[in-house]
């Protein structure tokens, strides 16, 4: 099992480095009008939505990544408060806008993710001694 929470944890580093990159390369796209590398702008979010799709993308990577650097006790607490922020927003998006037949699926696979993220978070014993919750038996 500490294979496991040890690859889920560099896991998570990666994926919130990701997620950091997404929110800037969207907000790049955003503002300039111009793809980066792929669009990644959605044509049937209003902008405001969109907007705020980006900035809680990027608040997620930026969130963990500087919670796991400075190893805060509270960046659990944190992405929970930015996990359910990005939840309601794709439920919005989910049920507002989106056409795809596919979407109540991928929503509620991302929630599944979320909430499995944020177990780890608080459960994991690796997680509870980084982020000073308590020291490893």
């Amino acid at each position: 099992m500490e294979w496991m929470s040890r690859l889920a944890f560099g896991c998570l580093v990666v994926w919130s480095f990701v997620m950091l990159c997404w929110g800037i390369f969207g907000f790049i796209e955003y503002y300039s009008g111009r793809p980066f590398v792929l669009p990644l702008q959605n044509p049937d979010f209003p902008p405001g939505t969109q907007f705020l799709h980006w900035l809680l993308i990027s608040l997620c990577g930026i969130a963990y990544l500087a919670g796991y650097m400075t190893r805060s006790r509270y960046t659990p607490n944190i992405m929970v408060v930015i996990y359910a922020c990005l939840a309601t927003m794709c439920f919005i998006q989910t049920f507002d806008f989106m056409t795809d037949a596919d979407r109540y699926v991928r929503y509620a696979m991302e929630v599944v993710l979320y909430l499995g993220i944020s177990l780890f978070l608080f459960r994991s014993k690796r997680m509870q001694a980084h982020f000073r919750r308590r020291e490893i038996a």
